[in-house]
């Protein structure tokens, strides 16, 4: 799934700033993990799991991988990369100071 990031900025900090979904990417960070790992590690129910995983799937910050009868979840980091430029870009000092005029 191509994220268009500059586009999705917005989206996706709407995504990320779930608390939930936010410890399962800081997760994911470290390694994937299927549903099973993330209901024991963050000791929530696997039907809410399930629910925010579509969401950040969804989104493009993650995808799945079949490993036998498991479903792992990896993080896309591309998107993440992305999105951080994005915001370095807004962060970063122009050269002067830009005022429109009032009037």
């Amino acid at each position: 799934m191509a994220v268009d990031v500059v586009a999705d900025a917005g989206a996706l900090l709407k995504v990320l700033g779930e608390p939930l979904r936010w410890e399962i990417v800081r997760r994911l960070a470290i390694e994937d993990l299927c549903t099973c790992h993330l209901a024991t590690d963050l000791d929530a129910a696997q039907p809410l799991l399930s629910h925010h995983l579509r969401v950040l799937r969804q989104a493009g910050v993650a995808h799945t991988e079949r490993v036998g009868a498991f479903t792992y979840y990896v993080l896309n980091r591309d998107v993440l990369a992305g999105l951080a430029g994005v915001l370095g870009e807004l962060a970063a000092p122009s050269a002067e100071p830009r005022r429109r005029p009032c009037s």
